[in-house]
C-alpha cells in the first residue's frame, strides 16, 4: 500500500485522531479480508458433553478431585491461565473500543473481534468443566478476582502503542494456546485449542498489517511504540492470581518461555515489518530502532542461558528416572 504525499507531509504532526482517520481505509480493507477468510465455528461441537456429570452442591453430585483430570499437570496450569486471560474480554473490549471508537470500520472490527474472542472463553470453560480438567471452585474464585481487577493497556493514552501491543500479544496468545494443546495429553483439548489458535492468528495478521500501514504514515512514532512494547512486553494475564508461579511452570513445560517469546513471537512480527530496515527515521526513531536491536540481542542471550539450564534440568530428571 502506498500512502499519499499529503499523509507523509504530516508525519511530524500525527495525533491519535489523525492516525485513526488516516488508517480507517486500511482497517476497512483488513476487515473485509478477515471476513473473507475467517470460518465460523460452533463452540459446542468441540466439547465432549457425554463425559459430563454433576458436581457437588445443590445438585448433590461428585466433588472434584485431581485424579479426575485427564490433562497433564502443566496442561492444567496453562489451561487455567489461558482461560482466565480470555475471561477478561469485557476489559479488553472497553480498552480497544475507547481507543478505536465504535463507529465506521474501526467500530465494526472492534465488535467483530470481541464476538470472535467470546467463543474462546465459552468453549474452554465448557471443556474444562465437562471433562473435570480443573478445580471448578478454584477456577471461579480466580475468575472473580481477576475480572474484578480488570485490565488496562500499559500505554492507555496511545493508539499506536495499543496497536503495537496487540500485534505481538495475539501471536503470543496463539502460541500459548497451541503449545498448551500439544502438552495437554488430551487429543480433544488439542483440537479445541488448535481451533482457538487459528482465530488468534487471524487477529494477529489484522493488527500486524495495520501496524505496517502505521509505519508508512508515522515511522518515528510507530518505531518508538514498537520499542516500548517489545522492551516492556507483558502478557495480558499478568494480573492472574499466582501468575508468576504458573508462568514458571509453563516456561519449564515448554509452553511459553523466553526462547519461544524471542523466536516465535517477537522475531516473526519484527521480521515481517522489517523493523530493523526502516530508513528515513529522525533521531528519536533511530534511537528506538537501535534499542529494539539491542534488546533482541540481549533477549537471545538470556534465552540461550535458559535453554542450557532447562536442558540440564531435563537431563537430571532423566538420570533419576533411569537410575
Amino acid at each position: 500500500m502506498t500512502l499519499s504525499s499529503d499523509h507523509i507531509s504530516l508525519k511530524d504532526t500525527w495525533t491519535d485522531a489523525r492516525l485513526l482517520f488516516a488508517l480507517e481505509e486500511v482497517v476497512e480493507k483488513e476487515l473485509n479480508r478477515h471476513l473473507a477468510v475467517a470460518k465460523d465455528w460452533m463452540p459446542h461441537e468441540y466439547v465432549p458433553w457425554s463425559e459430563g456429570r454433576n458436581f457437588d452442591g445443590p445438585l448433590g453430585g461428585e466433588p472434584w478431585a485431581p485424579e479426575q483430570s485427564k490433562v497433564t499437570d502443566v496442561g492444567r496450569t496453562a489451561l487455567v491461565v489461558n482461560l482466565l486471560t480470555e475471561d477478561n474480554l469485557p476489559s479488553y473490549h472497553h480498552e480497544i473500543a475507547t481507543l478505536f471508537g465504535r463507529d465506521g470500520a474501526w467500530g465494526t472490527w472492534v465488535h467483530r473481534w470481541t464476538a470472535e474472542e467470546g467463543r474462546h472463553g465459552i468453549v474452554m470453560r465448557d471443556y474444562l468443566l465437562t471433562t473435570r480438567a480443573v478445580d471448578p471452585v478454584e477456577l471461579e474464585n480466580f475468575r472473580m478476582q481477576h475480572m474484578s481487577e480488570g485490565f488496562e493497556f500499559d500505554h492507555p493514552e496511545s493508539m499506536l502503542h495499543s496497536v503495537s501491543y496487540v500485534a505481538f500479544q495475539e501471536l503470543a496468545t496463539r502460541i500459548s494456546h497451541r503449545n498448551t494443546g500439544h502438552h495437554s495429553g488430551d487429543p480433544v483439548c488439542d483440537r479445541m485449542l488448535s481451533r482457538i489458535a487459528t482465530d488468534e492468528n487471524l487477529h494477529m495478521v489484522f493488527y500486524r498489517n495495520l501496524l505496517r500501514a502505521a509505519f508508512e504514515l508515522a515511522p518515528d512514532r510507530t518505531m518508538c511504540a514498537v520499542r516500548d512494547v517489545v522492551v516492556n512486553f507483558r502478557m495480558p494475564g499478568h494480573g492472574i492470581p499466582g501468575f508468576e508461579r504458573a508462568a514458571a511452570r509453563m516456561a519449564l513445560g515448554g509452553i511459553y518461555n523466553m526462547r519461544i517469546h524471542h523466536d516465535d513471537v517477537l522475531q516473526p512480527v519484527l521480521r515481517f515489518l522489517k523493523v530493523m530496515e526502516v530508513d528515513g527515521l529522525g533521531p528519536e526513531g533511530q534511537r528506538a530502532q537501535e534499542e529494539v536491536g539491542m534488546y533482541m540481542n540481549g533477549l537471545d542471550a538470556e534465552a540461550r542461558k535458559f535453554d542450557e539450564r532447562l536442558a540440564a534440568r531435563l537431563a537430571r530428571q532423566a538420570a533419576r528416572k533411569n537410575g
